[in-house]
């Protein structure tokens, strides 16, 4: 399976937070992009699973830095939604027996809930996650794709799925911009 190339590596992350070097090409490297500190920006519809066309567009920031000797890290994000900024973070977790990474989300607003895992890899520089939850009552699939990966730049997208796959909604995405 093609991984992400860890070339990319940011400066920005502190030298003893450092994984160990990947020598197994498995895949735990593939996030190693994403340590440092980010501006971002976000798109987000108003609406989801509705039709609808409006989306708010507001600013965040995030940092991102490795866990358990380069088998996760953990991101903490300010996000600045038009009706008031919160906390959030992401924690990731690689297991090398099936090569795929598991990523939870912890909203600040109710910080005693962490969401469902998605789960998924990268593959030709696209890391595709998937998992299946409920929204506004309604069973749905979720999909996070991370791709347009550079040393300064990276996009994540959110998109929803109400009919098992076939038709998907995105609803969420963030371009990341490498703080100098």
């Amino acid at each position: 399976m093609p991984t992400q190339s860890t070339a990319s590596r940011s400066e920005n992350a502190p030298a003893e937070n450092a994984p160990a070097e990947n020598t197994l090409g498995d895949g735990r490297a593939d996030f190693d992009f994403f340590f440092g500190r980010w501006n971002v920006s976000h798109r987000r519809l108003q609406e989801r699973l509705q039709g609808d066309t409006n989306w708010d567009v507001f600013g965040g920031t995030c940092e991102v830095r490795p866990i358990l000797g380069g088998l996760g890290n953990v991101d903490d994000n300010v996000i600045e939604l038009p009706g008031g900024a919160y906390r959030a973070a992401t924690l990731r977790t690689f297991d090398p027996a099936t090569r795929q990474w598991s990523i939870w989300w912890i909203d600040g607003r109710n910080p005693a809930t962490i969401d469902v895992p998605m789960r998924g890899a990268f593959e030709a520089g696209v890391g595709t996650f998937l998992c299946e939850d409920v929204f506004d009552g309604r069973n749905i699939q979720v999909r996070f794709l991370w791709s347009r990966i550079t040393e300064k730049s990276a996009r994540w997208e959110q998109a929803f799925s109400p009919d098992g796959g076939d038709i998907w909604e995105t609803n969420w995405i963030m371009d990341f911009a490498r703080q100098v």
